[in-house]
């Protein structure tokens, strides 16, 4: 039976703010993990939570998350994290800027240092320390304990649910709880 799924329409800012269901076969390779590890949802809620402590704003976090899920090759992280970006109202220059930021000169200063320090902790470093004194001295410049901590947690965020969005695939575009087969 073809699942329901999402596609957005544009409206006339040329964002995506309703969502009108639709059929495919697409299917996630998994089911719901959640009934088999009903722990999940806590830990989850727990990062959620987390990233909500006003530290670091949302839409730093949502570039992030999308910059991570580029560089996974996860589609299902890239989908999310675009509409999550759209409906905190960012540019579409920047959200198609992330996978680029360095050349982009339409972040910030504390954006940059975010977006390096993620990658540098994403990419593998053959010639030495993911994440060296002279970047953390740089992230540490824009953002203060609670906020290199939130940092941090973004990160592991993401790194929680990596496994689970390259192994089990969810269904991108879907909600949370609905993006798997079963």
């Amino acid at each position: 039976m073809p699942r329901e799924r999402s596609v957005r329409h544009y409206d006339e800012k040329g964002t995506f703010p309703m969502s009108t269901p639709t059929t495919t076969d697409q299917r996630s390779r998994m089911p719901n993990p959640l009934p088999f590890l009903p722990e999940m949802a806590e830990v989850g809620e727990g990062l959620h939570k987390a990233l909500q402590n006003g530290a670091i704003p949302p839409a730093t976090i949502g570039l992030l998350q999308l910059r991570a899920g580029q560089i996974l090759g996860s589609t299902y992280f890239t989908i999310r994290e675009t509409g999550n970006l759209r409906r905190l109202g960012e540019p579409e220059e920047r959200i198609t800027a992330v996978a680029t930021w360095r050349d982009a000169t339409c972040f910030t200063d504390a954006e940059r240092v975010a977006l390096e320090l993620m990658e540098a902790v994403l990419t593998p470093n053959p010639s030495g320390e993911r994440v060296p004194d002279e970047l953390y001295a740089k992230a540490s410049a824009h953002y203060d304990d609670k906020a290199m901590w939130s940092l941090i947690m973004a990160i592991a965020h993401i790194g929680f649910f990596t496994p689970a969005a390259l192994i089990a695939k969810p269904i991108p575009g879907m909600p949370p709880g609905q993006n798997y087969s079963e």
